[in-house]
């Protein structure tokens, strides 16, 4: 018997008994914290961005012959977010491709975690998927997106007068920060 599955509602357990995959391709508006990163620059720099995703389950068995559920989740999606150097439109690539052990209770998830290669969580009877997708790419944010080459030309800031110059006519560092050592400017 083929069990259909819901990634907002999954039964881990029979999804891993039945070896089963779920696929999708989802509008980014469906995860809301996701496409907050997005909605903050209101750029079209991503035509109609997806979240694709793959999640498949396994049983395996553990310590003591005992059956583990595993998750296997690749996901991936594009969204603009602000260029750090330029604030304009980047388009960030994020992506994930990790295995999830499930155990019964918090505490042996925690404990098993540290050493864990997988990540280690808590079986839950009824387990969202989707959160799980958007929690993995969240994580995947850059701390600083940014342009490999900016599309404009950034603003320089002038040379201070007085202060000595490099070859290419910027204050030498080390001349200015010897005088803030000394207490002397240069």
């Amino acid at each position: 018997m083929v069990t259909k599955f819901s990634p907002r509602s999954l039964n881990l357990r029979a999804f891993a008994q039945q070896e089963a995959t779920l696929t999708g391709a989802d509008p980014l508006q469906e995860y809301e914290r996701l496409s907050e990163e997005q909605r903050r620059l209101e750029a079209d720099s991503v035509a109609k961005p997806t979240v694709d995703w793959t999640a498949r389950g396994e049983l395996r068995a553990g310590p003591g012959g005992a059956e583990q559920i595993w998750l296997h989740l690749n996901a991936d999606a594009t969204i603009a977010m602000a260029c750090q150097r330029c604030l304009q439109p980047v388009a960030v690539p994020l992506a994930t491709d990790r295995w999830f052990r499930f155990v019964a209770d918090e505490t042996t998830a925690e404990a098993e975690d540290q050493d864990a290669e997988e990540d280690v969580l808590v079986l839950a009877p009824s387990f969202d998927l989707l959160e799980l997708v958007e929690d993995e790419l969240l994580m995947d944010l850059p701390l600083v997106p940014a342009h490999e080459l900016c599309p404009v030309d950034l603003p320089h800031e002038a040379a201070d007068e007085g202060a000595p110059q490099s070859g290419d006519g910027k204050p030498n560092p080390f001349a200015v920060l010897a005088g803030l050592k000394s207490g002397k400017p240069n």
